[in-house]
Order: structure tokens, then sequence, then C-alpha cells
């Protein structure tokens, strides 16, 4: 599995994609409580909006969500080169 995103702990310790020492959800209730189409606006307009696809790719698939993958981790299509 890809490597979790990890936030500064010296921003902000309530950030819910802090992990313990077994890389583990700190705060886990935060995303298991949500619906599917909130977990989709929280990642792809907020707070997750700024993690790479791979990242946010495995954050899924440890909550469970990972049928959202394809709604979330949007391919970016780059043009033909010339």
């Amino acid at each position: 599995m890809s490597q979790f995103y990890t936030p500064a702990l010296d921003n902000n310790s309530e950030d819910p994609f802090i992990r313990d020492a077994n890389n583990r959800l700190v705060r886990r209730s935060y995303w298991l409580d949500m619906s599917d189409p909130t977990v989709v606006l929280v990642m792809v307009n907020g707070i997750g909006a700024h993690i790479p696809n791979d990242q946010k790719r495995a954050h899924l698939e440890d909550i469970g969500r990972g049928h959202l993958v394809k709604e979330i981790c949007i391919q970016e299509i780059l043009p033909p080169e010339k």
C-alpha cells in the first residue's frame, strides 16, 4: 500500500489525517461518521484537495471507502506533444 499523507504536527494537532506510531488514524471516527458524498467533497474541494492521488487512494482504502477512488482521484489529461 502507498505511503499515507502525514501532516505537520506543529500546524494543527487536530488534523484528521494524523496517524499514531502504528500508522492508524487518530481521528478515525471523523472519517467513518461522514457519508460518501461528504467524503468526496472533503477530499476534492476541502482539506484533502492538496494531497497527491496516491496518498488519497491509500487513505480511502484505509477508511473503507476504496469505492470512491474514481470520483476523488481524477486523472490529469495532458495534451499530446507536438
